[in-house]
């Protein structure tokens, strides 16, 4: 047997022993911009389907640890002390992550706020210039493309919202 034939059967058979995973590259570029109004400062505002539910207003924080759920989105899923300790959030697909969230009792223009361990969990990354979150799925790049015209309106109903809390304020008069 010639050397030549032995170096292609070891080649052959290093290449069946060997998987190589092609993965695609997300990133973002200009045109993901389309169909967004440019130059913005607005929050990424998306919709999760949340214990079957489509859920409205929920806010993509990378700049955070925890996932914060307010109680009207508590309540609105019928949620119990129990249900507290895990949560299941699917998305698009059938896509689904597990993480905890924390309830805060507070005024909050949004329903829910996920954070880094969700854009972790499901190996996503979120460009707010561009507005978008996308993860792997499958062989494919899913994108959860924003609300930019709900995120506008949260920022409308928590300055509405500061307005109102301090006209309540009491005055302080100068002694």
């Amino acid at each position: 047997m010639s050397v030549a034939r032995l170096l292609a059967e070891d080649l052959n058979s290093e290449l069946k022993r060997a998987r190589v995973e092609i993965r695609q590259m997300m990133s973002f570029s200009d045109e993901d911009k389309i169909g967004t109004i440019q130059p913005h400062d607005n929050a990424l505002v998306v919709t999760l389907r949340i214990g079957g539910y489509d859920v409205k207003r929920v806010m993509v924080d990378q700049g955070s640890d925890v996932e914060i759920m307010y109680p009207d989105l508590y309540r609105g899923l019928s949620l119990k002390l129990k249900d507290l300790t895990a949560y299941d959030s699917p998305l698009a697909g059938s896509e689904v992550v597990e993480v905890e969230f924390i309830v805060v009792d507070a005024y909050s223009p949004y329903t829910a706020i996920v954070a880094r361990p969700w854009l972790h969990a499901l190996g996503a990354i979120s460009s707010t210039l561009h507005l978008k979150v996308k993860y792997p799925f499958g062989d494919q790049i899913e994108k959860l493309v924003r609300s930019q015209s709900r995120a506008r309106q949260c920022l409308v109903a928590t300055i509405l919202h500061q307005l109102v809390a301090e006209s309540l304020a009491p005055v302080e008069e100068d002694s």
